[in-house]
């Protein structure tokens, strides 16, 4: 008997220690930059496709029942190539979701004009910052403005602190744009400007297409089932560019902890669902909460892994080593005596939702989960092509996943105490 319970302990130990391998700084950034390696993240693309068949792959490894579930939008446009030009200075650009359908590829040489009669010119708008995600009512009603005044098509520059392409999520309802609206960072803001001094002509020059029934996947992970409490866990996986921090951080803690609930064994139900779609509908979350996920009254708990939840925070253009202050924690009144102890030692906003949650949480606050538990945020480069790795590290990702994983294993260990 000594020596089963001496194996018993060692079998424990092993998993504890796997478990915290799992929840270092190293290891998370390494799950972060594996994220980066695929590139474009956008729905529908070969990034999205590879990022699903990894995850999948890792929690196979971890033991979990892992399928795809078939995500299919509407549609989707894909950009070949875009570039804006002016006095010979050349610079990236992105149509602005949705361009009008017959003009999914053009090219267009035409004067530049901020005012007076712009008919067949180029108008150039700009939108202030404003620290949301989402296209709403004030940015169409100005896009809207400018097309009626007849331009051949519109420069968009959009406030952030990159200086770059910004890019606001939409859905499969929005109405393409009358006009083609192009996305420029301000920082090349000179060229632009001699132009307009100048009366010179801008270039623009885009390769795209429209696809139609676009196929996603979602990755949906289960062990412990009949075992207890049912936990869903959640992170969205698709966004405009590369969303190294906006998605890696939330990606590798998802991972964490999936990893620590099969290495300990803990004795509940666990769902694990990474979506795709988030940026132009929310596809894969909407269709998991209609199709696949257990029902509000049979779900102890949803933790959710939303955007920049470990992202470090910038100072007169240089990096700190302090987290970004707009970051959130996006709870449910029940959940506030455990996020105040789980998370006491993470710098984070409370925003406790009675009426509306944010990001994907949206969406299952929607559909009457009533305790739930996630984080959410933006950073200097969120939905820019500049999000990249230097944006996060081992150090800053790390108390984020104990934290989650201290507040999940208390949801376990009290069921439903946990929440009051």
């Amino acid at each position: 008997m000594r020596l089963v319970f001496i194996g018993a302990m060692a079998v424990f130990m092993i998993g504890q220690a796997a478990a915290r391998d799992a929840l270092s700084g190293a290891s998370l950034y390494e799950d972060v930059v594996r994220y980066a390696s695929f590139g474009l993240h956008r729905f529908g693309s070969a990034g999205d496709r590879a990022t699903a068949d990894w995850i999948a792959g890792e929690l196979k490894q971890a033991s979990f029942d892992v399928s795809f579930q078939p995500v299919v939008l509407g549609r989707q446009y894909v950009v070949e190539q875009a570039s804006a030009e002016a006095g010979g200075t050349v610079v990236e650009a992105t149509p602005f979701w949705w361009p009008p359908e017959d003009r999914a590829s053009f090219h267009l040489n035409a004067p530049l004009a901020r005012d007076g009669d712009v008919t067949g010119k180029i108008l150039w708008l700009e939108l202030p910052f404003d620290r949301g995600a989402y296209l709403g009512p004030i940015h169409r009603a100005a896009i809207t403005a400018a097309a009626a005044k007849k331009p051949a098509a519109i420069l968009l520059m959009i406030g952030n602190p990159a200086d770059d392409r910004f890019a606001y999520n939409v859905t499969q309802e929005d109405a393409p744009w009358p006009v083609p609206v192009i996305v420029v960072g301000a920082k090349s803001r000179p060229a632009f400007e001699r132009a307009l001094a100048a009366g010179t002509s801008v270039t623009f020059d885009v390769k795209g297409r429209y696809e139609r029934d676009v196929a996603g996947r979602n990755v949906i992970a289960e062990t412990g089932t009949g075992r207890g409490p049912t936990i869903v866990v959640s992170t969205p996986m698709t966004g405009w560019y590369t969303c190294v921090c906006e998605r890696g951080p939330g990606i590798a803690n998802f991972l964490a902890l999936a990893r620590t609930v099969a290495a300990e064994k803990w004795p509940a139900h666990f769902v694990f669902i990474a979506t795709a779609g988030h940026e132009i509908g929310h596809g894969g979350m909407e269709l998991f909460l209609k199709h696949g996920a257990p029902a509000p009254n049979d779900t102890l708990a949803w933790i959710h892994f939303g955007s920049s939840n470990a992202c470090y925070a910038f100072a007169d253009g240089a990096r700190t080593d302090r987290p970004e202050e707009e970051r959130y924690l996006v709870l449910s009144k029940s959940a506030v005596a455990l996020t105040n102890e789980a998370f006491a030692g993470v710098a984070a906003k409370r925003l406790v939702t009675e009426k509306q949650a944010v990001g994907e949480l949206r969406d299952v606050h929607a559909a009457g989960y009533a305790n739930f538990l996630g984080m959410a945020g933006r950073h200097r480069t969120f939905h820019t092509p500049s999000d990249e790795l230097s944006v996060t590290g081992p150090e800053i990702l790390e108390p984020v996943a104990r934290a989650f994983v201290d507040a999940v294993r208390k949801i376990v260990e009290r069921d439903n105490a946990a929440f009051r």
